[in-house]
């Protein structure tokens, strides 16, 4: 339907028609194909209508209108305009143009001011008349009411879900999704007994760290997911860091549980631009959901609880009220003494010779503030008590203790021994597959041979290095003593 003309004058053909195309999002690009040629057509009307000469603006293709801040387009058209070279302004909608009031009244200003119009599919619009700037204000309006409208309601259906424990954004490393879209532990066996080994060796170290010496000492892999293109491809396998355990240990979801809201996005002002950062950590009481036994965990909801206040009580420089972790040092107190008259941690200092004299004192108003030390002794005297209160009271239990040591390392080495056969049965699966890959490949086709062929000897060279490990376990493990209660009474 072609709309009433009587608004276009002859100073509005004078200069050129504009076009301005936008689609919210890079998905609306992708497939509403429809929209966007839509927009593109009016370049035709525009013709029909008498402009000669016709320009399109479609920098801001998968960019959302609710502000002007990056969408470069908008911002060209709004100089053009204010500097008189645009007659008309052509868009299937009004909010194509702006989703925002402070943006959508400085374009009409403009408008109204050079005498630039507006043409939707409804109609054609000057900004000097007083109705027609009353009808613009109005779409601008119900424009930006309409996104808010948009957004909660995406918003409420999105809390909604995950009130029900169904919204599953992404799932860490030991979990997948089933066929009935519930979260299930993954199939392979070796990712399984990984994780559990994580939880049972904290269990029995009690620090993050301890744990990862352990891993990389004993030349353990974790797995790990690896994304390409936002894609999730399969798990890789490699040593891990401090932050791969310690997100293990700090995850509720491997305690059977499901939160949502753990983390916001807050925004502040940079530069006269709003900046707005996401993964902001909240309090436990702040989470929108949390269910408890949602799904199979790998720990309980108490062992999770143990794990992360034990974790919170190991860090240091958090306050007077944190515990904090035994430190490394020759004294048998390092770390685990407080001042009584400010509660601080007291340092230890060693000296003598070979600086084996411990000798504690409070620094911290010192060091913090200039302020006078708090309290200062020698710790020869203090740790030859804390030793001789100690074996007295394991001494009768010295020989359940000698079993129990006994019977830790070789549940240890168990454990190594059980990783290592997992991971011995990838490689050996790795290696005939690479085999068959390389029978597969013709002859003649040299380069593709000669690369298929090192991936056949590098698997073969992680089979035998699996071999010779779990051979040298076995054979420490036959020279170890089988624990002996009576041998141990001789002995203490």
């Amino acid at each position: 339907m072609m709309p009433n003309t009587e608004k276009i004058a002859p100073q509005h053909f004078a200069r050129p028609a504009v076009v301005y195309v936008r689609q919210s999002t890079v998905g609306q690009v992708r497939h509403h194909h429809e929209s966007r040629r839509r927009q593109y057509d009016l370049a035709a009307r525009a013709k029909q209508l008498g402009w000669r000469e016709v320009s399109v603006i479609d920098e801001d293709l998968g960019r959302s209108g609710a502000s002007s801040v990056a969408r470069t387009g908008f911002q060209h058209l709004v100089a053009e305009v204010g500097l008189g070279h645009i007659g008309a302004i052509l868009a299937i909608e009004v909010s194509r143009l702006a989703r925002n009031n402070r943006d959508w009244y400085q374009l009409l200003d403009l408008c109204g001011l050079m005498d630039t119009l507006i043409i939707d599919d409804e109609g054609i619009y000057n900004t000097r008349h007083p109705n027609d700037r009353l009808l613009l204000g109005l779409k601008g309006t119900m424009s930006e009411a309409e996104l808010g409208w948009i957004r909660q309601r995406a918003q409420q259906g999105l809390l909604s879900k995950a009130r029900r424990g169904e919204l599953i954004l992404g799932l860490p490393i030991g979990y997948v999704r089933g066929s009935d879209g519930r979260i299930e532990k993954h199939p392979d066996s070796r990712i399984r007994e990984a994780l559990e080994l994580v939880f049972r060796k904290f269990a029995e170290l009690g620090s993050v760290r301890q744990v990862l010496l352990w891993f990389r000492q004993e030349k353990l892999a974790l797995p790990s997911l690896e994304y390409d293109r936002g894609l999730k491809q399969a798990a890789r396998w490699r040593l891990p860091v401090y932050n791969t355990i310690h997100k293990m240990l700090c995850n509720p979801i491997y305690a059977g549980a499901y939160a949502f809201g753990r983390t916001e996005t807050r925004t502040r002002v940079v530069e006269g631009r709003a900046h707005k950062t996401r993964g902001h950590r909240r309090e436990r009481e702040d989470w929108i959901v949390l269910l408890r036994k949602h799904h199979e965990g790998y720990i309980d909801w108490d062992a999770y609880e143990r794990n992360r206040g034990l974790i919170a009580d190991n860090a240091q420089m958090k306050g007077v009220m944190v515990k904090g972790a035994p430190r490394e040092g020759r004294s048998l107190l390092a770390g685990l003494l407080r001042c009584q008259r400010c509660g601080r941690k007291l340092h230890v200092a060693y000296s003598g010779v070979g600086g084996k004299v411990p000798r504690y004192s409070c620094r911290g108003a010192a060091i913090n503030h200039g302020a006078g030390g708090c309290i200062s002794f020698g710790g020869l005297r203090v740790d030859a008590a804390v030793e001789k209160e100690v074996l007295r009271v394991l001494t009768p239990a010295a020989i359940e203790a000698a079993v129990g040591t006994v019977q830790r390392v070789a549940q240890q080495t168990d454990e190594v021994t059980r990783a290592l056969t997992l991971e011995l049965e990838e490689a050996r699966y790795q290696a005939a597959r690479a085999e068959r890959q390389y029978d597969a490949v013709e002859p003649e086709n040299r380069r593709v041979a000669e690369t298929l062929e090192q991936r056949w000897n590098e698997a073969l060279a992680r089979v035998g290095e699996l071999d010779r490990r779990l051979a040298e376990i076995k054979i420490e493990k036959g020279r170890r003593p089988i624990p002996d209660r009576a041998r141990s009474a001789r002995s203490i």
